[in-house]
């Protein structure tokens, strides 16, 4: 379950940056010169599902990594600017909070 949960965090954290370049694109393209709308209209509700998705997910992640309430925070945090939950995801992978902290096999006695 934790291994399910901290990979659907790391898909969904991926997933958000890709939606705000889409997002970025989509405004690019509504504001300047071809004034075109669909960009908005199809990847602003895409972004905001997954925005959400994020949240719950880093909420999940936090409660079953045990992080503290300033990493959880940061993680929140990082769903707003653009591309900020890519450089949480890899700032927390390199910093081991997103390892599991059950042992990987049985454990057997020495002897």
């Amino acid at each position: 379950m934790r291994e399910k949960t901290t990979r659907l965090f790391v898909a969904a954290a991926i997933a958000e940056a890709c939606s705000w370049l889409a997002l970025l694109v989509g405004m690019a393209v509504k504001y300047g010169p071809p004034g075109n709308e669909i960009g908005v209209q199809v990847f602003g509700p895409v972004h905001g599902v997954l925005f959400v998705a994020y949240g719950l997910l880093v909420l999940a992640v936090a409660r079953l990594h045990r992080w503290s309430l300033g990493v959880t925070f940061v993680a929140l945090v990082c769903a707003v600017p653009p591309f900020a939950t890519l450089l949480f995801e890899r700032w927390a992978a390199r910093r081991g909070l997103l390892r599991s902290t059950a042992p990987q096999r049985p454990l057997t006695p020495v002897g």
